[in-house]
């Protein structure tokens, strides 16, 4: 036989393969979303059994506000992933809700549901570095495909563990991903010695970054459901929309990136160390 009558069936047997190869790949397909978005949520022991229940309700409430889900209707696709992410130290992070797609209130509460399924629990140390590179890896696996993402971290105390967090956070703001803050200065749990002041500057100089990044700052826990809800309006609805103006006019303040005082980024590290336990 001819090398040209052999050549034949290798021919249509590649073709084959390049076709099932094609429709896997097209099977696979990553699913488009406006945003896709971690919802990182501190559950270190500084934070009290009562203050680790405000934090699931707050976000409950929040995910199923009328203005969240109008914002999230109004976007290109109509429709966001979420995840829900607790933390505490470096090796210490629980994914209590994966990946899900929010497009109705029906969806939503689905995720609400998932939230209530189970208590939080808690752990030693505060580890935002670690938080935010869980919370990276996470969108390799989301199966979608968002024009933004975003991960949404909340905490009541500076990184005490894992790597400094302003580099950490440098590094996952250069793979394209927005971090925004949520500094809770309520002082209502066991934190005490690891506290610092004006937190808030923390996160902003030393954790929040990326395109559009900002912070909603907590002061007191009566405040917290609507800061979340007027944070995920703010991360859905973009700059440009009625919804980003709106919000922008109320209390308490968004700080942006830009407005960032200096801040030592170390803080907790030292506070750590001084107390006799030695860097993390």
């Amino acid at each position: 036989m001819s090398a040209s009558g052999r050549a034949g069936p290798w021919l249509s047997g590649a073709a084959a393969l390049a076709m099932l190869f094609g429709l896997t790949t097209a099977s696979a397909a990553a699913e488009p979303v406006d945003v896709e978005l971690v919802l990182a949520v501190d559950v270190s022991l500084s934070m009290s059994p009562a203050e680790l229940e405000i934090q699931r309700h707050g976000y409950a409430a929040a995910l199923t506000h009328d203005n969240v889900l109008k914002a999230i209707a109004d976007g290109t696709y109509g429709k966001i992933a979420v995840t829900y992410v607790e933390w505490a130290g470096t090796r210490w992070q629980r994914v209590i809700v994966p990946w899900t797609v929010i497009a109705n209130r029906a969806d939503a509460e689905r995720v609400v549901a998932q939230l209530n399924a189970r208590a939080p629990d808690s752990a030693r140390r505060t580890s935002i570095s670690g938080a935010l590179t869980f919370g990276s890896d996470l969108f390799a696996e989301s199966g979608f495909q968002g024009t933004k993402r975003v991960i949404d971290v909340s905490g009541d105390g500076p990184n005490n563990q894992g790597p400094p967090v302003n580099l950490t956070r440098d590094e996952v703001v250069r793979q394209g991903i927005t971090i925004n803050g949520l500094p809770l200065m309520t002082r209502g749990g066991f934190s005490g010695a690891f506290d610092v002041d004006n937190l808030d500057r923390y996160y902003s100089d030393c954790v929040i970054g990326g395109p559009g990044a900002f912070m909603i700052p907590v002061n007191d826990w009566t405040q917290f459901p609507e800061a979340i809800r007027r944070k995920l309006v703010l991360e859905l609805a973009g700059p440009a929309s009625r919804q980003w103006a709106a919000e922008e006019m109320a209390h308490p303040p968004v700080v942006r990136t830009d407005d960032r005082p200096p801040a030592d980024c170390l803080a907790g590290e030292k506070m750590w160390r001084n107390r006799g336990w030695g860097m993390p």
